[in-house]
């Protein structure tokens, strides 16, 4: 265990914004897998998935929304590297039950600084477009639960959020 104390790697020694210096690091392969959670009423549910209707669509059209905001993570948050992906998959469970779609995005790279962001930016923004194309059905449709659930490669090596 590190005896070392957390610190903001985005802030310099002044308290100032800063870009991580990764020039020196060795490219490694990472990996990072991030879910999010989109839960809608029983009627807009129906919709989304009646035979026929809009799930294959919908999902769809989520998943390359999905793919081309990893791609773009550096443009949408400020102090993010742009890396070159290697892979971007997204993957939808349907849960009845709840009215639930669960979301998981996996990005890879063999880079100097890893795929967290671009993970989770892509289970946002395919929820996001889930809920842009089912709010007239419901526009009390919740987003939760955004979050890294795995990542390996790099200094820290691999992580999991049981």
């Amino acid at each position: 265990m590190s005896d070392s104390v957390p610190t903001l790697s985005h802030l310099d020694d002044a308290g100032q914004i800063t870009m991580v210096d990764v020039g020196a690091k060795t490219p490694t392969a990472r990996t990072a897998i991030a879910c999010a959670t989109v839960r809608m009423n029983a009627q807009a549910y129906g919709l989304l998935t009646q035979p026929g209707q809009g799930k294959g669509e919908v999902l769809n059209t989520a998943r390359v929304a999905a793919i081309l905001a990893a791609k773009r993570c550096a443009e949408l948050i400020p102090l993010c590297h742009s890396l070159p992906l290697s892979f971007v998959g997204v993957d939808f469970a349907l849960d009845d039950a709840a009215h639930r779609i669960e979301i998981r995005s996996t990005c890879r790279t063999a880079d100097k600084t890893g795929v967290e962001m671009e993970a989770m930016t892509a289970c946002s923004i395919a929820a996001l477009t889930i809920y842009d194309m089912c709010k007239a059905a419901d526009k009390g449709i919740v987003i939760d639960g955004v979050r890294l659930v795995y990542k390996s490669g790099g200094k820290s090596g691999e992580w999991r959020n049981d």
